[in-house]
């Protein structure tokens, strides 16, 4: 192959990409690998955890019983693990600290996505809070029992430095109830939460973005929730439907739909490398340390894509999130919630018998979180059917 080809999929490797043969290491010390680094490690025990396996019956949009065909929580981290990988070998950063970061992301959703997720803060209001984000930074450094010598999975620094700083910096939420379990963990560990993640992190953010945009266009309109011709005066998407029907006249309309999903995440990419790029030119980012320092998101859309993207998430808020249908689901997933953290609550002895051990000489709160807990990791097969033993008698005839 020529060598400019080449340098399509290979770059040459940034200065301000991380390194996994400097890594700061773990919180409890381990031999290293004979045969992975130790960022592909921390990759490999997230994909083996019992809740990276739940996420394949975890909402995206819709409930994972609806159809075979949308996305789930896994497949959606699937996806952007995907893009995250590309983005990161494109622009010489470490790929499997990026891809790892992008696999862990959603590991603390509950069942049911943001319906879920609204239902489990009403219910913890006066008992400490919850947060996704901070559900799956204590699944990866707590929940997760699988080692003799400690819980959770005892990842890297830069691992947890990305879980749970992706976003960029967290210290305005370290007084928040529902941020303790960061605090407590950071004076243990410090984590550096004032400043910004590395750029393999901030790409696994921004690889997010790109996949729940496109894929919640494609998945919307294979349900049904709006049609195609409609995206065609939306900012972002509507050029690329407009291009892929003129290459394309005689191709129906899925297959239009796909190309122009293709396309539109295509742009996105192309997008996010260019502003990276000039971003770390006019910063001066020489190392990774710099990354963490420059005072902003080095990983970033441009203006413009950012503008598009905005209009896009305002038409998919109106026509998609906030559809009758979708609504309808929402309201009966977060009854299911709430009546079941209720119903755990007053009677922690209907829980299995190793939860309900955990609630044993706990105060209100220390039960309300172990019941959280509980609840936040049920896929939403699992909850629907909990709730149908708990609640309707005729299960048992």
């Amino acid at each position: 192959m020529p060598a400019q080809d080449t340098q399509t999929f290979v770059a040459a490797r940034a200065a301000f990409a991380e390194d996994a043969a400097r890594s700061r290491g773990r919180k409890v010390a381990e031999a290293e690998s004979r045969t992975r680094t130790a960022f592909a490690r921390d990759r490999d025990r997230i994909i083996h955890t019992s809740a990276f396996r739940r996420l394949k019956e975890k909402t995206q949009v819709f409930v994972a019983h609806e159809g075979d065909h949308f996305r789930t929580r896994l497949t959606h981290s699937l996806e952007v693990a995907q893009i995250a990988r590309s983005v990161a070998t494109a622009l010489g950063l470490d790929a499997d600290l990026a891809e790892t970061i992008a696999l862990a992301h959603d590991l603390g959703h509950p069942p049911f996505g943001h319906a879920g997720e609204d239902e489990l803060q009403i219910q913890m209001r006066n008992f400490g809070g919850f947060d996704h984000n901070v559900q799956t930074f204590r699944v990866v450094t707590k929940l997760e029992r699988r080692y003799p010598r400690f819980d959770g999975l005892n990842l890297t620094w830069e691992t947890l430095e990305g879980v749970i700083k992706h976003n960029g910096p967290v210290t305005d939420k370290l007084t928040r109830p529902s941020w303790s379990a960061i605090a407590e963990f950071d004076a243990e560990y410090d984590l550096r939460l004032s400043g910004w993640a590395s750029a393999e992190a901030q790409v696994a953010a921004l690889a997010d973005d790109i996949a729940y945009n496109n894929h919640d266009v494609d998945d919307g309109v294979s349900a049904g929730l709006f049609f195609l011709k409609e995206l065609l005066d939306v900012p972002l998407i509507g050029p690329h439907v407009h291009s892929a029907l003129a290459d394309y006249p005689d191709c129906d309309q899925q297959i239009i739909r796909l190309e122009a999903v293709r396309r539109m995440i295509g742009a996105m990419v192309d997008d996010v490398m260019a502003e990276t790029r000039r971003r770390a030119e006019d910063g001066k980012v020489d190392s990774a340390e710099d990354v963490r320092n420059l005072g902003h998101a080095l990983v970033a859309f441009s203006r413009d894509m950012a503008e598009d993207l905005a209009q896009l998430r305002a038409f998919l808020m109106e026509r998609m999130y906030r559809h009758w249908k979708v609504n309808r689901t929402r309201s009966q997933a977060r009854r299911i919630l709430a009546e079941m953290f209720q119903l755990f609550m007053a009677e922690p002895d209907v829980m299995p018998t190793e939860w309900q051990a955990k609630t044993h000489g706990r105060d209100e709160a220390g039960r309300a979180r172990v019941v959280c807990d509980y609840i936040a990791g049920m896929t939403d097969r699992f909850a629907i059917e909990e709730h149908r033993k708990l609640f309707h008698l005729d299960v048992w005839g």
